[in-house]
C-alpha cells in the first residue's frame, strides 16, 4: 500500500485530507438533519421535502453548472463553495439556538448546500484527472481512497458523532459541519493550480452545456454509466427518506440506535471501494458494475424483510458494499475516457441525471409510506434496482469498456474528436 502512495502526487494528499475533513462534517449532518426534522414533524411527506430540496440544484441548474466549471478555474471553484457552505450553516445553527428552527428553512439550508455541492463535485471531479495526468490505474487507485475515507468519515466516525452532537444541542451538530467546510476551503485552497481547459471556440454558455449533455446521450457506455446511479437514487431516496421512521417505528432503535445503523452502512461501504480494484481486475470493470448493482437491490429486498436492527444493519452493510464498489469504478472509468476540455460539463450532466431522479425518490417513498406502510418503500426500491442491472448490463460490459479505453489512449485526452461515440459506433 505504501508503494501505491508514493505513486501519486503530493497535491492528492492535501485534496483527500480536504475531503475527508469535509466528509466527517457530512456524517454528521447527516445523521443530524433528519433526527432535527423528525423533532419537528412526524409527517413523511414534509421529511421528503427536506430530503428533495437538497438535490433539486441538480434538476435546475445541474449542466449549466458543468458547463461554468469548465470555464473556471476549478481549484477557485472548490475552496470559494467550500467557504461559502461553511458560512451558510451558521444559519440554521443560530435559528435551532434561538429555538426558531422549521421545516422551511432546513428546506431552503438543504437546497443551498446542494447547490454549493454541484460545484464543488463537478469541480473535484474534473480537477483529478488534471492532476493524476489522466492515468486510468492511478484514477482508480485515488478514487479508491477518496471513496473509502469519505465513507469512513461519513459513515463511521460521522453518524454516532452527529447523534452525540445532537443531544449537547440542536445547534452543534451544524456548527461542527461548518467548521469541517472551512477547514476543507483552507486546504484545497493550497493545491496547485491546474491549466485552464483551452476553449474550442466562442460559443454561449447554453450551447457549451448542450455539447456536453449531448455527448453523454450519445454514448451508450457513458450513458450506462449515467443511468446506473439516476435509477439507483429514486431507489435510495425513497428509502432514506423513510429510513429514520422505519428504524424508529418497526426496529425500535432510538436516535443512537439510527446513527450506528448508518454506520453499518458505512462498513461495507469501505469495503466495497477497498475491493473494487480487486473486483475490476478479476471480473472486468463492466462485469463488476453488473454484479454490484444486483448485490444493491438484493440487499434492500433484505432490509425491507429484516427482523430486526442485527439483520437490518447486515442488509445495509452488504448495500453499501455494492454501493462503494460501484462509486469508485464508474467515476475512475468515466474520468479515463472523457477528454479534458469535457469533463466538467460530462461529470454535471450523469450527477444531474442522478441527482434530478433522487426528488422523484424522495416523495415516492413519503407516499407509499403514508399511504401503504413503511416498508413499501423499500420493496419498490428493491424492485427498480434489480430492474435496472438488467437494463444496463449490455451498456457497460466488458467488451464495450476495453474498447472504450483503447480509443481514448489513441486520441489522448484533450483532442476535440477523442471518445466520438458516433464514429466509435457506440449508438
Amino acid at each position: 500500500m505504501s508503494s501505491d502512495v508514493r505513486t501519486l502526487p503530493t497535491g492528492f494528499g492535501r485534496l483527500w485530507t480536504a475531503q475527508t475533513v469535509s466528509s466527517l462534517g457530512d456524517g454528521v449532518t447527516h445523521a443530524a438533519l433528519p433526527l432535527l426534522a423528525l423533532t419537528l414533524t412526524r409527517d413523511p411527506m414534509a421529511l421528503a421535502v427536506v430530503t428533495a430540496a437538497g438535490t433539486l440544484p441538480w434538476l435546475l441548474f445541474g449542466v449549466l453548472g458543468g458547463a461554468l466549471v469548465d470555464r473556471w478555474d476549478r481549484r477557485r471553484t472548490m475552496w470559494a463553495t467550500d467557504a461559502a457552505r461553511a458560512v451558510l450553516l451558521v444559519i440554521p445553527a443560530a435559528a435551532a439556538a434561538l429555538d426558531v428552527l422549521s421545516i422551511a428553512l432546513l428546506a431552503a439550508v438543504a437546497f443551498l448546500l446542494g447547490l454549493g455541492g454541484l460545484f464543488f463535485d463537478t469541480a473535484a471531479t474534473a480537477y483529478l484527472p488534471d492532476l493524476l495526468g489522466r492515468d486510468p490505474a492511478l484514477l482508480e487507485r485515488a478514487n479508491s481512497r477518496l471513496r473509502g475515507t469519505q465513507t469512513a468519515a461519513s459513515g463511521f466516525a460521522g453518524p454516532p458523532a452527529g447523534s452525540v452532537l445532537l443531544a449537547l444541542g440542536r445547534a452543534v451538530p451544524l456548527l461542527a459541519d461548518a467548521v469541517s467546510f472551512a477547514l476543507s476551503a483552507l486546504l484545497v485552497r493550497s493545491l496547485p493550480a491546474p491549466p485552464r481547459p483551452v476553449p474550442q471556440a466562442r460559443e454561449s454558455l447554453l450551447r457549451q452545456a448542450r455539447a456536453g449533455a449531448s455527448y453523454v446521450f450519445r454514448d451508450r457506455l457513458l450513458l450506462g454509466l449515467a443511468l446506473r446511479p439516476a435509477v439507483g437514487n429514486i431507489a435510495f431516496l425513497a428509502v432514506e427518506t423513510v429510513l429514520a421512521l422505519f428504524a424508529h417505528d418497526r426496529l425500535g432503535i432510538g436516535a443512537f440506535g439510527f446513527g450506528l445503523l448508518l454506520t453499518a452502512e458505512a462498513a461495507g461501504g469501505l469495503l466495497g471501494a477497498g475491493t473494487a480494484s480487486f473486483l475490476g481486475r478479476r471480473l472486468g470493470t463492466g462485469t463488476a458494475l453488473t454484479c454490484t448493482a444486483a448485490v444493491e437491490g438484493l440487499a434492500v429486498l433484505g432490509l425491507a424483510a429484516a427482523p430486526n436492527p442485527y439483520a437490518a444493519g447486515l442488509a445495509l452493510a452488504v448495500c453499501g458494499a455494492g454501493m462503494g464498489a460501484t462509486m469508485v469504478l464508474g467515476p475512475s472509468l468515466r474520468q479515463a475516457i472523457v477528454p479534458a476540455h469535457l469533463m466538467g460539463r460530462v461529470a454535471s450532466t450523469s450527477r444531474m441525471l442522478a441527482m434530478c431522479a433522487a426528488p422523484f425518490g424522495a416523495f415516492l417513498g413519503g407516499w407509499l409510506a403514508a399511504a401503504y406502510g413503511v416498508r413499501t418503500p423499500l420493496c419498490a426500491a428493491a424492485g427498480l434496482l434489480l430492474t435496472m442491472t438488467a437494463v444496463t448490463a449490455t451498456m457497460t460490459g466488458n467488451r464495450r469498456v476495453e474498447a472504450a479505453l483503447r480509443a481514448a489512449a489513441a486520441a489522448g485526452p484533450d483532442h476535440p474528436e477523442s471518445r466520438d461515440p458516433v464514429r466509435e459506433g457506440a449508438l
